[in-house]
């Protein structure tokens, strides 16, 4: 096999499993920094979508350790654990896809509220509150937008995340 696939299935399990931990920061950080540096701030479907990301960061690890330990049961089952966290979450981009391109409705709260001004009038806040709405994606790269490239990657660290878990141990995966 040419390429990235042969050279991730010549790691062991727990380099997987690290692997796994370390993509899911890593996706974390870039949302982060779109959000901070960007100026791009998340919808109700974007903030549920990093829920796997950041289950499967400390998963990983875990999955690592015990794989590193000999316990191979506990870090296989955390590994399926986080893959099949992280299959939930495609399926949650694709239907956060599906919203911004109108196939189908979003949530009704489809928006991030602000934070209500302490002075002056409540109605005139919440009239001044700026809504992320689920329905407009906010970046397209290559014609996906934050919430196609999240399906793409969920499915990625999932291959992962089952690679590792039904992968023969090797000498790589004990201390």
């Amino acid at each position: 096999m040419p390429g990235a696939a042969s050279r991730i299935c010549g790691l062991s399990s727990r380099q997987l499993a690290l692997l796994l931990a370390i993509g899911a920061a890593a996706t974390i950080a870039a949302a982060l920094a779109f959000e901070h540096w960007g100026g791009y701030r998340p919808c109700v479907l974007c903030l549920q979508q990093r829920i796997a990301y950041y289950a499967a960061i400390p998963t990983g690890l875990i999955a690592a350790l015990m794989l590193s330990t000999g316990r191979l049961g506990v870090g296989r089952a955390l590994l399926v654990l986080a893959a099949l966290g992280l299959l939930w979450n495609a399926g949650l981009g694709v239907h956060h896809s599906g919203v911004e391109w109108k196939w189908w409705l979003g949530p009704a709260e489809c928006g991030v509220a602000g934070e209500l001004a302490t002075g002056g009038s409540l109605i005139e806040s919440i009239e001044a509150e700026k809504r992320i709405r689920c329905d407009e994606a906010s970046w397209r790269f290559l014609g996906l937008s934050f919430a196609g490239w999240s399906v793409l990657i969920s499915l990625a660290l999932a291959c992962i995340g089952f690679a590792a878990a039904f992968r023969r141990p090797t000498a790589g995966d004990e201390i």
